[in-house]
């Protein structure tokens, strides 16, 4: 009977069973967590099913270890019984795909975030559908590329178009990733080399003006004007705002904290390292959060929160609120993120400096504010050189240039 264990140098859980009276140990990558445990306890039940049939194919389970080798041939001295079977398939150097993805995925879903757990398991399911019959080394490139021209005629969940190339590439990246750890751990050459990604058409940013915003706030349901005060003036991503909680703000010194987001109801890090930032209030979203404050402080945790005082559901607000809001003042339909862009422009209306937005928004660097957001600049700021124009010319006309008195020509 084999069984689970954890290694007391790194925490790490390990498989512990015998094959062929030899005792085996498999490492994993996940750590000792009750979740994790189920996880590998699900595997353990598999391999010791496989061994009680006489299926057990250690390379299949475990094709990186040392011990595959070890069980590649049938014991010295044992004899080996042919059973005629015609429809078996014959046996790969490598694994099927359906086994290695789903190694892929038990060893990588540690790092990943719930949402792009979830994300990464959709598409998964899907790959497993079309390759997973396949052993992972006998995949080629002609292969990839066929899938990728088979998904190019699909069409969008819900819409009359055709999949956009950057849901495309996303739907590929697994399987890039995938493919190339297999060809990295049984060293065959990967059949992604040289697959460029689909070029994505740049999408612009379509912010709100600033009447558009007067107009917003002033029209939004009461209960809701400090939550798109604090959106629209603040440049929070949504899962931000929606995880704020009071112990972040901090009124004193007049900064929101950005510590925390709430992705699919779940309290999680942010976004990047990067996200981790300090936010400065403007006078608005001062007394907007000091309102809020007389309204949830003593209810919730959160700054923004529903009547059981559980951090707002963003969809509810985007269909129940937002939506209908923006077709009662007759403006474009936009996703609420677009309240993060409208802070970076009006930031950039006002002429703060790109290296201060940057940093209230997130962002390492000034390189994606410029790339983003610098169409922008010349129409709110006038940074087109109207400015360098109206400098020279009221310079001038309040010192007049000296004249030269005019020569006569000469005559040669």
């Amino acid at each position: 009977m084999g069984s689970i264990r954890r290694r007391t140098d790194n925490n790490l859980l390990f498989l512990d069973f015998r094959y062929r009276d030899i005792r085996c140990r498999e490492q994993t990558a996940l750590p000792d967590t009750a979740t994790n445990r189920k996880k590998v306890q699900k595997l353990l039940d598999r391999i010791e099913a496989d061994i009680a049939a006489g299926t057990f194919d250690y390379r299949r389970y475990f094709p990186a270890s040392k011990n595959a080798a070890r069980f590649d041939a049938a014991p010295a001295g044992t004899a080996t019984v042919t059973v005629a079977a015609p429809s078996a398939p014959t046996a790969s150097p490598t694994p099927l795909f359906k086994d290695f993805a789903e190694t892929w995925y038990l060893e990588k879903e540690v790092e990943w975030r719930k949402s792009h757990r979830i994300t990464v398991r959709r598409e998964l399911d899907s790959l497993i559908s079309r390759f997973g019959e396949k052993a992972v080394g006998q995949i080629t490139k002609a292969d990839v590329l066929a899938y990728r021209a088979e998904l190019g005629k699909v069409t969008a969940r819900g819409k009359e178009t055709k999949l956009s190339a950057a849901r495309i590439n996303k739907m590929l990246n697994p399987l890039r990733q995938i493919l190339n750890e297999a060809a990295d751990r049984f060293n065959f050459p990967t059949p992604c080399q040289n697959i460029k990604q689909l070029r994505i058409k740049r999408t612009d940013v379509d912010p709100f003006s600033l009447e558009d915003v007067r107009s917003i706030l002033a029209t939004v349901r009461e209960d809701f004007r400090d939550y798109f005060t604090v959106r629209f003036f603040t440049g929070m991503r949504t899962g931000e705002v929606d995880g704020l909680k009071w112990k972040y703000v901090d009124f004193e010194r007049r900064l929101i904290l950005v510590r925390e987001t709430v992705v699919l109801g779940d309290e999680e890090y942010t976004k990047t390292d990067g996200s981790q930032r300090d936010i400065q209030m403007s006078q608005l979203v001062f007394e907007a959060l000091k309102r809020q404050q007389a309204a949830t402080g003593k209810v919730s945790e959160f700054v923004f929160c529903n009547r059981l005082g559980k951090p707002l559901d963003h969809k509810n607000v985007t269909n129940r609120v937002w939506y209908p809001l923006l077709r009662h003042l007759g403006l474009k339909k936009r996703r609420p993120y677009q309240c993060r862009h409208t802070a970076a422009t009006l930031w950039l209306a006002a002429g703060e400096a790109p290296e201060w937005i940057a940093r209230q928004l997130g962002h390492t660097t000034t390189e994606m504010l410029f790339r983003v957001y610098s169409r922008y600049v010349p129409n709110l700021t006038r940074r087109d050189g109207s400015a360098f124009e109206r400098l020279i010319t009221q310079s001038i006309a309040d010192t007049p240039l000296p004249v030269n008195p005019v020569e006569e020509p000469r005559h040669v």
